[in-house]
């Protein structure tokens, strides 16, 4: 990894940036407890589970008794109230983020992408007021597109040459090697990888790495 060549960072956000598990889980929760066809709400170990999941795999996830369509009705009832509710809560934001995306962006362009519904990045930037110090940002519900799809579709809206990406789960993983860029596992976050070549265990690491 040249750090001289890199023109930008991506970033995933939940386990990456912030942990959110708390107002999600109650909103998700909440969302689906009077719904009829919804015999139990969704446990929060069940929720932890399927945390960075695209849309469809989080609705057949915790609904497989659901047809897909149904489901993903549910899922975005569940998606409307949690936005609600983060955009009034905020989540926790990993120690000395803030800091480290100052310093970040100055000497680089920053930006998310993650695998979470519209409205959601707006939500976490909004409330922490971190809007300044990413060039742009997108979500798989906006697109459509895989993960990796969506780090390439930042990157030429950017003319971003050299980026490096973010991310603390196999799915990250996987998403920069789709995006064909090189990947650093945040092991602080919520999930696992399979041999990174680059591990942190804060996100502060990230002023000493670049």
């Amino acid at each position: 990894m040249n750090n001289l060549k890199i023109d930008s960072i991506g970033f995933d956000l939940d386990g990456t940036l912030w942990d959110s598990l708390e107002p999600v889980i109650f909103s998700w929760q909440e969302a689906v407890r009077d719904l009829p066809d919804i015999p139990r709400v969704p446990t929060n170990e069940e929720v932890k589970g399927v945390m960075g999941l695209p849309p469809l795999g989080i609705a057949t996830t915790l609904f497989p008794y659901l047809s897909e369509e149904r489901a993903m009705e549910v899922f975005d009832i569940m998606t409307k109230v949690e936005i609600e509710h983060v955009a009034k809560v905020g989540g926790i934001l990993f120690e000395g983020l803030e800091e480290t995306l100052q310093y970040l962006s100055g000497k680089y362009k920053l930006y998310i992408v993650s695998n979470c519904q519209k409205g959601y990045i707006e939500a976490f930037l909004a409330y922490h007021k971190l809007g300044k110090y990413f060039v742009d940002h997108e979500n798989a519900e906006n697109t459509g597109f895989s993960k990796g799809k969506n780090i390439r579709l930042v990157m030429e809206r950017n003319n971003l040459e050299n980026t490096v990406y973010v991310g603390d789960t196999i799915g990250d993983q996987n998403a920069a090697k789709e995006a064909d860029v090189p990947f650093i596992f945040a092991g602080y976050g919520f999930g696992k990888a399979e041999a990174p070549e680059k591990t942190i265990g804060s996100i502060r690491e990230l002023s000493d790495i670049f």
